[in-house]
């Protein structure tokens, strides 16, 4: 029972109490007006620093990404987790995103060579780790006995077609030596001919040689003429062109010509056996064994490992504080330490992201700009064997104007 509702109290002592109650009542509404700012601002930060489903959602149905509201947004992405060794030196103008390490030029893909229809690998001629030149020879494929075939065909076609080109400029020489022959004998009967009649109308002249001898004497000379004329045409025939120029040696010619391009052909389908580096560096992974078809993803992978770079994604609202040049520091579990490099160049084109999440939904609206970070020859080394790793990486976008100050 309360002061008012005693009844042997007065009257004032009644109202005194009353206001007493009223007074402490309007303390803890003040109280607690003073209490939910502070209960806001620390779910906030709670909120911000853990990122719960909740708000992930919130942002993924808005729109809205973390820190998107400031030119120096320190929030991560949702998907990002901040390693320790970041988050404990990360400064407001820092630009953080994930990162993939590769070789520069990335990761190449050996394939089967074009052409290569259904065979298989007959020999792997490397091991991962293996360093190789351009255009060393790889692996083998079991097509090469009958492609060796092939060329062997195609070399004796080329040598009967020579010995052909052969037999044509030694007849063609031989049949203008004849028809030399044959004129110069053509000229000799001629003249005979010729002589025969001039004394046979010198003595049908003087009546001793009758009508008939003087016409038979006037034949021989006029055929003696006529085979003249045949065989200097005959020899005009092979004398008038040079060797080279005569047409049976230039279908011949041609023939031997067309016997070299097809062993060159034959030649070049034997590459085909043989799967070759397409650029010199280090044997990353095999994905064959001898016996099996190539598959599809290829053959073997490699990449250039003597210089690392590595592939950032950053939010595209984030993208102008980059610039090349600037420091950049990559941290990865696997990796045991810092890697440091410089950025290197910056992509021109926005895009989805393909390093945030494995869940390709979660990605379907975020849009990045991918950079190239070169990394420094010790941290190359380092990430040699860790190609396609997946890491964090923090970009110094202030250091020039700390260097300036």
């Amino acid at each position: 029972m309360t002061l008012k509702d005693d009844p042997t109290l007065p009257i004032d002592l009644q109202i005194d109490d009353t206001a007493v109650q009223k007074q402490r009542h309007f303390r803890k509404r003040y109280l607690l007006v003073l209490l939910i700012p502070v209960f806001m601002f620390s779910g906030a930060v709670i909120g911000m620093y853990f990122q719960p489903p909740g708000l992930q959602g919130f942002y993924a149905l808005t729109g809205l990404q973390p820190g998107g509201g400031t030119t120096s947004p320190i929030a991560l992405p949702p998907e990002i987790e901040m390693p320790s060794q970041l988050a404990e030196t990360l400064l407001p103008s820092d630009v953080v995103g994930l990162a993939r390490l590769m070789p520069r030029g990335d990761v190449a893909v050996v394939a089967a060579p074009y052409g290569a229809g259904d065979a298989r690998v007959a020999e792997i001629l490397v091991s991962i780790g293996d360093r190789v030149a351009r255009g060393d020879t790889l692996a083998r494929l079991d097509n090469r006995q009958a492609l060796d075939g092939a060329v062997l065909q195609a070399e004796a076609n080329l040598a009967v077609r020579e010995a052909t080109l052969m037999q044509t400029r030694a007849s063609i020489e031989a049949s203008r030596a004849e028809a030399q022959a044959t004129l110069d004998q053509a000229r000799a009967s001629a003249t005979e001919a010729a002589a025969s009649l001039a004394r046979t109308a010198e003595l049908a002249a003087r009546g001793v040689a009758t009508t008939a001898t003087l016409d038979a004497a006037q034949s021989r000379a006029t055929e003696a003429a006529q085979a003249v004329a045949r065989a200097e045409a005959t020899l005009a025939r092979f004398a008038a062109l040079a060797i080279d120029a005569q047409p049976d040696v230039v279908v011949a010619n041609r023939n031997v010509d067309a016997a070299k391009a097809e062993l060159a052909r034959a030649r070049m389908d034997l590459g085909r056996a043989e799967v070759r580096a397409p650029i010199a560096g280090t044997i990353l992974d095999i994905h064959v064994t001898p016996g099996q078809r190539p598959p599809a993803q290829g053959i073997m992978e490699m990449g250039d490992t003597g210089q690392m770079m590595a592939e950032v994604e950053i939010w595209q609202d984030r993208i102008s504080a980059v610039a090349p040049g600037q420091p950049v520091e990559i941290v990865a579990d696997a990796l045991g330490q810092t890697l440091s490099g410089k950025v290197d160049r910056i992509g021109l084109t926005v895009g989805r992201q393909g390093l945030i999440s494995d869940d390709a939904a979660a990605n379907s609206d975020a849009r990045v700009i991918r950079i190239l970070v070169a990394l420094d020859a010790t941290s190359s080394v380092v990430a040699a064997r860790f190609t396609n790793l997946e890491a964090v990486a923090r970009i110094d976008t202030g250091a020039a104007a700390r260097a300036a100050q």
